[in-house]
């Protein structure tokens, strides 16, 4: 994508958190052709404390439904944060290999994703601050155009 000149680099992400290729993203895309891909099959087990968030692990399977030895177990944490425009989803991939280790790294990944977040936001208030025009005449000649009285200066 390009804004303004500037090449600006996106990732595409499944509800899951999980990066999608360009490939799967054009196919994702099209809703006139929604197929699932028998190669990127998941099973999905949620996990809850029922206090801070939600531990989903996807288990790759095959299209017969077994699981797929050749693909990793993901797991996705998920917790909302509550702020003055108010609550705001998080989803994010903890890298772990047992749910244990996921339990575990729960938290900082959350603040990982928590503190990414906060950065994003002030990126875009950044751009839409720099967006911003701000003349010192009116459009049509400002003050000039309303009896010719020009700029009032202190």
């Amino acid at each position: 994508m390009v804004a303004s000149g500037i090449a600006v680099a996106t990732e595409v992400f499944s509800p899951y958190g999980e990066r999608v290729t360009e490939e799967e993203h054009v196919e994702l895309e099209n809703a006139d052709e929604l197929t699932m891909l028998p190669s990127t099959l998941y099973r999905e087990d949620v996990f809850t404390d029922r206090k801070v968030g939600v531990i989903r692990v996807l288990t790759p399977v095959t299209a017969d439904g077994v699981p797929d030895a050749i693909r990793k177990v993901l797991y996705v944490g998920e917790a909302q944060i509550l702020t003055a425009a108010g609550v705001v989803p998080l989803a994010f991939e903890i890298e772990a290999i047992s749910l244990r280790e996921a339990v575990t790294k729960f938290g900082p990944s959350a603040r990982a994703a928590v503190e990414q977040a906060a950065r994003e936001l002030q990126e875009l208030r950044r751009q839409a601050a720099s967006s911003l025009v701000v003349t010192d005449r009116m459009p049509g000649g400002g003050a000039q155009g309303l009896g010719g009285l020009g700029l009032i200066k202190p």
